[in-house]
C-alpha cells in the first residue's frame, strides 16, 4: 500500500529537488516528445506532398478490392471442384476418389482462372 501525502509521493519531503534518475528520465522524455514532434511534422509534410489522403485511400481501396477478386477465384474454383466431387462421390459411391480428382481439377481451374484475371488487370 502506498502512502499518498499529496507530496509527490515522497515522505522524507525531499521532492523539490529531483533526483539525478529522475532529471535523466525528464531529459529523455523531453527528447523523445520532439523526436516524435518531428516525426508527425515530416510525415505530414510528405502526406501533403505525394497528394491529397483521398486518393491514397482510394488506390488502397482498389487494390483491396482487386486482391479480393483474385483470391475469390481461386477459391470458388477449389471449392467448385471439390463440391462436384463430393456430389459424383455419392452418387456412384466412389467415396474419396471424385473428391480428390475434382479437387485438383478445381484447384487447376481456379489458378487458371487467377492467372487470366491477372493478366486483364495489368
Amino acid at each position: 500500500m502506498t502512502d499518498d501525502t499529496g507530496h509527490g509521493g515522497r515522505r522524507d519531503g525531499s521532492h523539490d529537488t529531483p533526483s539525478p534518475e529522475e532529471a535523466a528520465l525528464s531529459a529523455r522524455l523531453g527528447s523523445l516528445e520532439q523526436r516524435l514532434a518531428q516525426s508527425r511534422d515530416s510525415r505530414k509534410i510528405q502526406a501533403d506532398q505525394s497528394g491529397t489522403g483521398s486518393e491514397n485511400a482510394q488506390a488502397r481501396a482498389s487494390a483491396l478490392a482487386r486482391g479480393f477478386q483474385l483470391s475469390s477465384e481461386l477459391v470458388v474454383g477449389v471449392v467448385a471442384g471439390a463440391g462436384i466431387g463430393w456430389g459424383f462421390d455419392r452418387l456412384l459411391s466412389t467415396s474419396p476418389f471424385g473428391l480428390i480428382v475434382f479437387f485438383l481439377l478445381g484447384f487447376l481451374a481456379g489458378m487458371i482462372n487467377l492467372i487470366r484475371s491477372a493478366r486483364r488487370g495489368s
